[in-house]
């Protein structure tokens, strides 16, 4: 055995459940869940069935972990070359990729056996759909082929408020499809934000980001122009009737901060601008879908 091999072997064997908890993304995850709760209780005029709730939650949460090992274990090389992520179990060495590998497909299985035993099957098709659409097609081939990768990529993302919604219901509504709307128009904003901050770490890695192939000042406009379409289509909850005041004066405000974060960024950026507008974008998503939840339950 060659040092390296013995080092990597030792990593492995050094490896604890944090690693392993790490590779699945839970912060990540948790936003995912929230929009995939909102999407239940936005379901039902009741309270959700416990036992819907507890499955659904356990099987849309276990299969977008797995999406999330896998990422891992696909883009160790990209991860190992990139500050942000070098540190991360597989690019470090610390899980092998077989190992990830594994763990990926025993959350799968299990959330995917969860939904189908205890929920309903279309939940279950949906939901490793969108596992296929991020692990398989935005990670393995549009992360490396195209600058608008994760426009074509982020629906998969965008899917968890939908099938919290089938999970209740048996069926896709019209509803449901509008909260995917929404998370599909922020995730570009919210993402972009992100790789102009970490655009030479991209480059690096010759990852086709926006702001490695058509240039930073290009990106903050894409940018702006898709936060202007974000607060164009958080008004439809309202204007279609799937929400109240409530909805409508909390999402107003997030939508104006998020605006001004994106024309400070294309106009008078920063040092940290990027930064601070990809951290708030995150705010913004988590706190729309609190309001979507209070104003489902409190009538004004």
């Amino acid at each position: 055995m060659s040092a390296a091999e013995a080092r990597s072997a030792a990593n492995h064997q050094s490896a604890t459940w944090r690693d392993y908890y790490e590779l699945t993304k839970p912060r990540v995850v948790m936003l995912l869940l929230l929009t995939a709760l909102v999407g239940m209780c936005l379901a039902s005029d009741t309270w959700i069935a416990w036992d819907i709730l507890v499955a659904g939650i356990m099987g849309i949460g276990f299969l977008s972990s797995s999406a999330a090992v896998v990422n891992h274990a696909v883009d160790h090389r990209i991860d190992s070359q990139m500050a942000r992520t070098f540190n991360r179990p597989v690019a470090k060495g610390k899980v092998s990729i077989q190992r990830a590998l594994v763990f990926a497909a025993v959350l799968g299985i299990v959330g995917f056996a969860v939904l189908m035993l205890f929920v309903n099957a279309l939940t279950a098709w949906l939901t490793l759909a969108s596992l296929v659409g991020y692990a398989g097609v935005y990670t393995m081939f549009l992360k490396r082929a195209t600058p608008q990768n994760i426009v074509i990529g982020g629906l998969a993302g965008a899917a968890p408020p939908l099938l919290g919604w089938v999970a209740v219901t048996g069926e896709v509504h019209a509803y449901s499809l509008l909260l995917v709307l929404i998370i599909f128009t922020w995730t570009p904003p919210h993402f972009w934000a992100l790789a102009i901050h970490r655009e030479k770490d991209y480059a690096k890695a010759k990852i086709p980001m926006l702001p490695v192939t058509h240039g930073v000042e290009f990106t903050k406009t894409s940018v702006l122009l898709y936060t202007v379409l974000l607060c164009l289509v958080c008004l439809l909850p309202y204007l279609v009737g799937m929400t109240g005041i409530i909805y409508l004066a909390g999402s107003s405000v997030l939508n104006l901060i998020f605006l001004y974060y994106a024309c400070k960024l294309k106009f008078a950026a920063e040092a940290g601008t990027a930064m601070r507008t990809f951290t708030f974008s995150i705010i913004h998503l988590m706190l729309l879908f609190v309001v979507l939840l209070i104003d489902h339950y409190v009538t004004i």
